[in-house]
């Protein structure tokens, strides 16, 4: 892999984790999220789910966006990476409390499959 496409990679990873981070600490600063001490309640875990998906989305389509060549290739990068993270996340908070044990499988299920719709779209806009 070239640099170019590294960069596009980790310019899509760290997108995604700015982003995803920037909007958890606004929701906690609004009292629309717990103290860090208490789960997420199920509703509240679709709202990070949801608002995930979408910012995976970006995360795909600018990764795609930055490609040198092969833009799904590229996003697709992301979405292993991503389902890597994943799953280092689901294993390290497992048995934390946290909130429901679907989110941290939905983040993993879920990180190929947005990646590949950003991709799509950013492909899709070029014809």
């Amino acid at each position: 892999m070239s640099w170019k496409s590294a960069g596009a990679v980790l310019a899509g990873v760290l997108f995604v984790i700015i982003i995803t981070t920037g909007v958890d600490v606004a929701l906690h600063m609004a009292g629309v999220y717990p103290p860090g001490d208490q789960p997420l309640t199920h509703a509240l875990a679709l709202l990070a789910t949801a608002y995930r998906i979408v910012i995976g989305i970006a995360g795909g389509w600018l990764t795609a966006r930055l490609a040198p060549a092969e833009p799904m290739r590229h996003a697709l990068r992301l979405g292993y990476l991503g389902t890597g993270l994943a799953l280092v996340g689901l294993v390290g908070t497992w048995n934390m409390g946290l909130g429901p044990r679907w989110y941290p499988l939905a983040l993993v299920l879920l990180a190929i499959p947005q990646c590949w719709v950003g991709g799509r779209l950013y492909v899709s806009s070029q014809r």
